[in-house]
């Protein structure tokens, strides 16, 4: 063994002391120079307000005295998840890892590893599943219930009755258009009763002229859908652009939807096509000759 080691080429065990070496700096160094500070995510608004930017190093305590504060590294800045519930409120928040939220509100005489847990989000492959899933795990594990989150929360109940209450308004609305497109309707076929009493007097018969007029109220309303349509498209941009500068939120307000554009059209095209039908049905009860004087 000793003569191998007086043997030993010089230039292999100074290579060797030196790896060694540089392994232990590599290893000490980091520590050494830079603690480990932990990161959190900072909101925009947040950002903006404090002239955050990711790479500084901000303090959070869990009172406004400052008392056992921890010091974070902002590693990034995001936008929060657009809430209606929080419209009006500006989100001033950060986001940290699980173990740096409970060391930073555990309280001190509660040991770590001792927290409770008061709810847990669990995100399944098929949404579908959600019934099926709550309807296993109270099955199973007694003490805990489970319920989808689309029904778990005042929240959602709050949409829910808005949604009915917009459908109401949404009738009334209709209703409400209908009863004065109709007016509008005969006003508007009254002004042409002598082009129609012309056509019953060269002998079209009321059925032709009904289909006519059919027809017609089909293409006005069919024009009239698709211009407020594009109206709504057009200004469909400019109201969220509004709204979401005055709250400072990326909720979209304002959504036109090929369900919806269908909607506006199974609705108004034939409402203006039976309107028109209805009040020509009314003109058309008149004699000819009495339609045609003057």
């Amino acid at each position: 063994m000793e003569a191998h080691n007086r043997n030993e080429p010089f230039g292999l065990k100074f290579s060797t002391f030196l790896l060694a070496a540089l392994l232990a700096l590599t290893a000490v160094s980091p520590s050494a120079q830079a603690p480990d500070v932990p990161s959190i995510l900072v909101s925009r608004q947040l950002a903006a307000r404090e002239g955050l930017t990711v790479g500084d190093e901000m303090r959070l305590a869990t009172d406004v005295r400052g008392e056992r504060s921890r010091t974070f590294r902002i590693a990034g800045i995001y936008e929060p998840t657009p809430d209606p519930m929080r419209l009006g409120s500006v989100p001033l928040s950060v986001r940290m890892h699980l173990p740096d939220l409970l060391a930073l509100t555990r309280d001190a005489a509660v040991p770590a590893g001792t927290e409770h847990v008061e709810a847990i989000n669990v995100a399944l492959a098929d949404p579908a599943d959600a019934e099926t899933f709550s309807r296993d795990f109270n099955a199973r594990a007694p003490g805990a219930f489970a319920r989808p989150t689309s029904r778990a929360t005042d929240s959602a109940t709050t949409f829910v009755v808005l949604e009915r209450f917009h459908a109401a308004i949404a009738a009334v609305t209709v209703l409400a258009a209908t009863v004065f497109l109709l007016a509008l309707t005969v006003m508007l076929v009254d002004e042409r009763r002598e082009t129609v009493g012309v056509l019953r007097l060269i002998g079209l018969p009321v059925r032709r002229i009904l289909l006519q007029v059919l027809v017609e109220g089909v293409l006005v309303a069919g024009l009239g859908a698709l211009f407020g349509l594009l109206l709504a498209l057009g200004s469909e941009g400019l109201i969220n652009r509004f709204f979401q500068w005055r709250y400072d939120t990326a909720l979209v307000f304002v959504r036109i939807t090929p369900r919806v554009a269908l909607i506006c059209l199974a609705i108004a095209v034939p409402l203006g096509a039976v309107a028109t039908v209805v009040a020509s049905w009314a003109l058309l009860r008149r004699g000819g000759l009495r339609l045609a004087r003057r």
